[in-house]
């Protein structure tokens, strides 16, 4: 007999409860939130979870990996099962001390299961706290990793000298983070599998057997007819080799220059970045608009010399004033070439400053400086108690000193427009030659001829 409650029957109420009773019982075994079913299951993660505390701990390296290898939702689901131990290499060990080209290699997209292979080798399946490391010394612990193709590849866990080891890398902060789900170990160095090792080699050797560069022909000295052999490595930051001016690009009155020097490709100083600074201190100095104006509007000097410091070359730049460039003629500017002659004159491939002309010239009199204006020299000496350049009427004075110093490039205002002596002597006028007019010689036979006929009173007519 069926009793009636509020129009509900008793077994249908007593059903109801039996539901509630079972679904509790799950929820109990289950505390992390995981409704397993068919394959549409939903992972749900708890915000106390060891997966939570590595993406917003320090680790960011690891982290960032971790986002990019696609491995979130792997992670969820291994910790959903079990306690996860990590073992977390510092962000040095992957931003620097990593081999670039091993690390080029795992973020390139066609490498991701290499980079997860990896990342996953540094997780085991299992709570791993410091009391469980090995006491004895040199008896490892082996552990399975979450790395499925590691190829029965496991870690191994040792203790050495009262220090604790991961294989290679050291611990270098035990327990570094502990959630209830798992725990994250600080290490030195980062764990590389045997299986992402040898994917690295086979891509590296086939990358050097299909992309061979080309190689010139071997040069042959045509002084002994012997090949050249080839320049000893430089070390980075070296002065250059060549010359300065087998470096500068072929001008007006310059031979086609070789190849840069050693310091060029490695661009240790940014020659761009300290021309455009030497530049704009002209401009605020004030009275050195128009030696701006030529360096970057009316010719490349600029680019040319911020492409020579970043070569490892120093230049000091006599800078005429305002003054001084109003002097120039018409006819000294329109010549081709002629703006780049004038400033080449101008530039010294030498690092010198006030304090280091002015005690040259004190202490030798005279003192020559090679200029980018090849075979011509500029003269320096005293006068007056500063540097005087050049001679005659070609000549100016250290006006401005020390306008800009940066170490490789070095700027002193001068007054005038230093032109070379041998430009500067007038041309001489050509004189007219007289006439001579000379006249008609008879011949000697024809003399003697004549000389006989008057002997006999007869007139050589």
């Amino acid at each position: 007999m069926d009793f009636q409650t509020r129009g509900v029957s008793i077994p249908l109420f007593f059903t109801f409860f039996a539901v509630l009773a079972i679904t509790g019982t799950a929820l109990q075994e289950n505390p992390r939130g995981k409704y397993s079913g068919n394959s549409n299951s939903i992972t749900q993660i708890n915000s106390n979870s060891v997966l939570v505390a590595l993406l917003d701990s320090h680790y960011t390296e690891l982290s960032e990996l971790v986002e990019k290898a696609l491995l979130l939702q792997t992670l969820e689901e291994a910790v959903s099962k079990h306690n996860i131990t990590i073992f977390a290499p510092k962000n040095e060990a992957l931003e620097r001390d990593l081999d670039p080209e091993f690390k080029r290699f795992l973020l390139e997209p066609g490498n991701l299961k290499s980079l997860q292979n990896l990342l996953l080798f540094h997780m085991i399946p299992a709570r791993f706290e410091s009391k469980h490391w090995p006491v004895e010394v040199n008896i490892p612990s082996h552990h399975t990793s979450l790395c499925n193709d590691a190829n029965d590849e496991k870690i191994p866990v040792i203790g050495k000298n009262g220090e604790k080891f991961v294989g290679m890398a050291k611990i270098i902060k035990a327990e570094d983070i502990i959630r209830p789900d798992g725990i994250i170990h600080g290490i030195e160095r980062v764990l590389i599998p045997k299986s992402v090792q040898m994917d690295f080699n086979t891509r590296r050797s086939l990358r050097s057997i299909s992309a061979v560069l080309p190689e010139g022909a071997p040069e042959v000295d045509p002084r002994t007819h012997r090949l050249k052999k080839t320049a000893p490595p430089v070390q980075a930051g070296a002065p250059p080799a060549l010359p300065i001016f087998d470096a500068m690009a072929p001008g007006p009155s310059l031979a086609p220059a070789p190849a840069p020097g050693p310091g060029g490709p490695h661009h240790h100083f940014d020659g761009e970045s300290q021309v455009k600074d030497f530049i704009q201190t002209l401009l605020h100095y004030g009275g050195y608009n128009e030696m701006a104006d030529i360096l970057v509007n009316l010719t490349s000097l600029a680019s040319e010399m911020g492409r020579l410091v970043s070569e490892g070359y120093v230049l000091t730049v006599l800078a005429p004033n305002d003054e001084a460039m109003a002097k120039l003629t018409t006819d000294q500017l329109s010549e081709p070439g002629a703006p780049e002659q004038i400033m080449y004159y101008h530039l010294i491939p030498e690092y010198q400053t006030e304090e280091s002309m002015y005690n040259s010239v004190r202490r030798f009199g005279k003192v020559k400086y090679d200029t980018l204006r090849l075979p011509h020299k500029v003269v320096a000496e005293e006068a007056d108690g500063s540097v005087k350049f050049g001679q005659g009427e070609g000549s100016a004075y250290l006006f401005d000193p020390d306008i800009y110093t940066d170490g490789r490039i070095s700027v002193q205002g001068i007054d005038g427009v230093l032109i070379p002596p041998e430009e500067n002597k007038p041309v001489p006028k050509s004189v007219p030659v007289a006439k001579v007019v000379s006249k008609p010689r008879r011949g000697k036979l024809l003399e003697m001829a004549c000389t006989m006929l008057g002997a006999f009173g007869q007139d050589c007519q």
